[in-house]
């Protein structure tokens, strides 16, 4: 079988805000849309994708970030049958084919029957029903019948196996697909789809707990140790730079690290204590912690500096901002004008002033390279037991350049968190509302915004280089976060908005 078309039409609307700026297929799920868990999952297939609500997104998006062979249909009529009768037209005769709802994700050991799966180039003679077994369902599929009756056990989940496009070639263009089927007298084979989840509903997505990795990375917690595991190509790479940060700065003798047992994959010390933006603290017990964390930081960009290279400035500042907002930029609303309203605030489009951004990176200048972590946002910054900070998840490079970088990148990042609040932002607490003529954006906050002055004075840097290196942060967020297309989008209104102050 070679073909899987997705019903990924209908406006999600159970799924409330999360729908609101993009279609169900594209909501996140364990950091990754709900409709690449499919592409991951069957990446040599070819995918026929239905759409229509925010379809305009939807073929933007997958432009941007598939990696699979796709093709999307714009469908015509209302309900779950509609497209279908466009999308088994681009079929080759008599090929097998899925049919599946886009808000399935299919357990990792799900096998095809016999016929479907790849290797084997016997026709398959029977067509299959999803039973789905562990969520309920709205019809349900039992002895050879349907009926309109909710069900857990025998559920029909959305998801179906047909020989050829000839069985349901009569499908109509509006309407609900298996009250067609159940008219039309159609008989399956069961499988049963135990272990899969659903997500059509803003309650069963709620209790997701946020996953706090990157989709390139798994974690694992065993005992007191902690295991960080890369699982492709990008993970590996990240893995080598961390290994190698942890090495060094072990070698010039800093104190605030985990310990490390191993380094494939990377095994270290369970701290036990929690991310600083998880406490709940007081204006002066605020304060004591910056200090802290002011005073990891200065030690750690105290212990050897080399010579500034201004072409590794331009690349982190300049380059990556523009490389990765010019890749999404067809995904963006109101990319094309040269003002954009944020959360009331009329900003400069950052397309249209480069030479501005370019001029302020030159007048700052840099003349030495320290020593740096690279990304000390408060998620990648614990609290022991006894309040002395611990450095996570180093980045291991500036640029080109490895292990040392411009010291203002690291004061940059912590007043991210501080000020800009990129845990919660990260973590998906946030509402966008992409609206006609503007756009709001809410974040919640991790209540540091009392210490911006403290900031500044423990720091010793200038307002405005910080603040520009913030928006520019931002930005370059874009393209990081792209599992998500909110956060996308929030990444870019909220570097505009923060830009705005400094052009």
């Amino acid at each position: 079988m070679n073909y899987i078309i997705v019903q990924a039409g209908g406006r999600g609307t159970r799924l409330e805000y999360l729908t609101r700026n993009k279609p169900k297929a594209l909501v996140p799920v364990n950091n990754l849309p709900m409709l690449f868990h499919l592409f991951r999952k069957y990446q040599d297939k070819h995918f026929i994708i239905i759409a229509d609500y925010k379809k305009e997104v939807m073929k933007e998006y997958l432009q941007v970030f598939a990696d699979v062979k796709y093709q999307i249909v714009e469908a015509r009529g209302n309900g779950t049958c509609a497209g279908i009768k466009q999308a088994i037209h681009l079929l080759p005769e008599k090929e097998p084919f899925l049919l599946i709802w886009s808000d399935l994700l299919l357990p990792t050991d799900l096998k095809f029957p016999s016929g479907y799966e790849d290797g084997e180039y016997s026709n398959p003679t029977e067509d299959y029903i999803g039973i789905s077994q562990s969520f309920p369902c709205r019809w349900s599929y039992f002895a050879g019948r349907f009926e309109e009756k909710k069900s857990y056990d025998h559920g029909v989940a959305g998801f179906f196996l047909f020989t050829d496009k000839e069985k349901i070639k009569a499908v109509p263009e509006n309407g609900e697909l298996v009250r067609w089927m159940q008219k039309s007298k159609l008989k399956f084979c069961e499988i049963g789809l135990d272990g899969t989840n659903e997500f059509g509903l803003l309650e069963e997505y709620s209790r997701l707990e946020q996953n706090k990795c990157r989709p390139f990375n798994r974690i694992t917690i065993r005992a007191d140790r902690f295991i960080k595991e890369a699982v492709d190509k990008h993970g590996r790479k990240l893995a080598k730079r961390e290994r190698e940060w942890y090495k060094k700065a072990g070698e010039l003798g800093i104190t605030a690290l985990p310990k490390i047992y191993g380094t494939e994959p990377l095994e270290m010390e369970l701290i036990q204590g929690k991310n600083i933006y998880e406490y709940q603290l007081s204006y002066e017990e605020k304060k004591k912690v910056l200090k802290k964390l002011v005073e990891t930081l200065q030690i750690l960009h105290s212990k050897e500096q080399v010579p500034a290279d201004l072409s590794a400035c331009r690349e982190v500042y300049l380059n990556k901002t523009f490389y990765r907002v010019d890749k999404i930029r067809n995904l963006l609303p109101f990319a094309n004008e040269k003002y954009i309203v944020v959360n009331g605030k009329r900003c400069r489009n950052v397309f249209f002033y480069k030479k501005d951004i370019e001029c302020l990176i030159e007048q700052m200048g840099c003349e030495k390279f320290s020593f740096i972590h690279g990304d000390c946002t408060f998620s990648n910054l614990m609290l022991r037991e006894d309040e002395n900070p611990v450095l996570l998840d180093p980045r291991g490079y500036f640029g080109d350049v490895r292990f040392y970088g411009d010291p203002r990148y690291d004061w940059a990042k912590l007043y991210y968190s501080i000020v800009g609040n990129y845990d919660r932002f990260n973590l998906k607490e946030f509402r966008l509302e992409i609206r006609e003529r503007d756009v709001c954006l809410d974040i919640v906050s991790n209540h540091w915004e009392d210490m911006e002055s403290s900031f500044f004075k423990m720091t010793g840097t200038k307002p405005g280089e910080i603040k520009l290196l913030h928006a520019l942060i931002w930005l370059s967020l874009t393209t990081y976060a792209w599992q998500d297309y909110d956060s996308v989008c929030g990444a870019f209104y909220n570097g505009l908005w923060y830009l705005e102050d400094i052009l």
